[in-house]
């Protein structure tokens, strides 16, 4: 991929477009050199439909202005705006920069309006139905790509309209992990765990755990061997907030069920990204999302403090 990210490309566009306009400007020249010698009948000597006659006639001096001036107006226009390769233009406008000062400028105007809500803890902002409204716009933009419209997830993306919370459910755990973000990992484990019949066996205890179907004496040889996995997902294997280790004892399984899903997570591991939203939403945006989140599973008593 760096073969297309290194300088080369951008002074090879930059040479495209420069020999372009002056091959223009170039063939523009020739052409107006090019007298109709005297004595003839000024014309090409083509003839179509037997009395179409193509003239030699000269370009006429308008168009010819016309074209001085979108050479001239083209190589203005890429001295002050990007145009040649890599090159910001002595304006330094850009796509991007445009996009930040529409958003900042948007920002600015709802701050008043963000700025009541970031005052009102998230149990009482949940059951607000106007910082609801802005929350679900803001988890339709920013979260449903990963997570669904619906906000159930699928298979890789949790559920958070349920109470199984990989990082914890409350509402400044949900803040923290909108801010900052969270890398899921779990490393390979086949040769921590043992041989691949090894694997199969904890494979099936993992089953046993969640009461699932599985093969009670695989479950029972796969026990012990499950030490390896205890670390993280515990010895009861409940697993534990603290590093994002998964429940193994209930039926929610994030990336599949059955023995062949459990035996490729031990054997290849997982690495998953929620990337930070810090940079990209306000801190007060972020408290509405988070209010809306935390509702979604907490929906009995979103709004009790507000009643209290």
């Amino acid at each position: 991929m760096s073969d297309f990210t290194n300088g080369f490309w951008s002074v090879y566009v930059a040479g495209i477009t420069l020999a372009g306009i002056f091959g223009c400007l170039l063939l523009l020249w020739f052409t107006s050199r090019k007298k109709v010698a005297p004595g003839t009948d000024n014309t090409t000597g083509h003839v179509w439909d037997e009395d179409l006659t193509e003239m030699n006639n000269p370009l006429p001096l308008w168009w010819v202005g016309l074209f001085i001036l979108t050479i001239v107006f083209s190589l203005l226009y890429l001295v002050a705006y990007p145009g040649l390769g890599s090159y910001e233009g002595n304006l330094k406008w850009s796509t991007a920069g445009e996009y930040r000062k529409e958003v900042d400028t948007a920002t600015k105007e709802l701050e008043p309006l963000y700025a009541k809500f970031a005052a009102r803890p998230v149990e009482e902002l949940a059951g607000d139905p106007n910082a609801m409204a802005i929350g679900e716009r803001l988890f339709m933009n920013n979260c449903a790509q990963c997570h669904g419209s619906d906000a159930r997830g699928s298979k890789g993306f949790p559920n958070l309209a349920d109470s199984d919370w990989l990082h914890g459910g409350t509402p400044a755990k949900i803040k923290e992990t909108i801010t900052k973000g969270r890398i899921g990992m779990m490393p390979p484990m086949a040769a921590a765990v043992g041989t691949p019949e090894d694997v199969k066996n904890v494979a099936h205890y993992v089953l046993s755990l969640s009461k699932a179907p599985h093969d009670s004496v695989r479950a029972q040889l796969g026990k012990a061997k499950f030490a390896a996995c205890g670390a993280c997902h515990g010895a009861d294997g409940k697993g534990s907030q603290a590093v994002g280790a998964p429940n193994l004892t209930d039926d929610i399984w994030l990336h599949g069920w059955g023995e062949q899903a459990i035996v490729n997570m031990v054997n290849g591991g997982k690495t998953n990204q929620m990337p930070a939203q810090e940079g990209k939403l306000t801190e007060a945006q972020i408290h509405v999302l988070a209010s809306y989140v935390w509702g979604l599973s907490n929906k009995g008593t979103a709004g009790a403090v507000a009643k209290q």
